[in-house]
């Protein structure tokens, strides 16, 4: 598990957050995808540069793990 990255039940219902923060990745996510630029998320919530990549490398991680199973077509 990337070591910037915490899930923790007791902190944010155990959604993945920016360690040391209550920033959800997902936040970090989707504010990247709604055009924020990585100095501006840095500015307005306080992260540093590798928080960022952190969140970014995190989400990576998760979609490499995921497996697709074909289900059986009806007849």
């Amino acid at each position: 598990m990337n070591e910037r990255i915490l899930i923790d039940p007791a902190v944010c219902h155990g959604r993945p957050i920016i360690r040391g923060t209550r920033m959800p990745v997902s936040m970090v996510l989707g504010s990247l995808t709604g055009g924020m630029t990585i100095v501006e998320l840095m500015r307005e919530y306080d992260l540093t540069e590798e928080d960022i990549r952190a969140a970014m490398s995190y989400a990576a991680e998760l979609v490499q793990e995921e497996q697709h199973v074909s289900l059986p077509t009806a007849r």
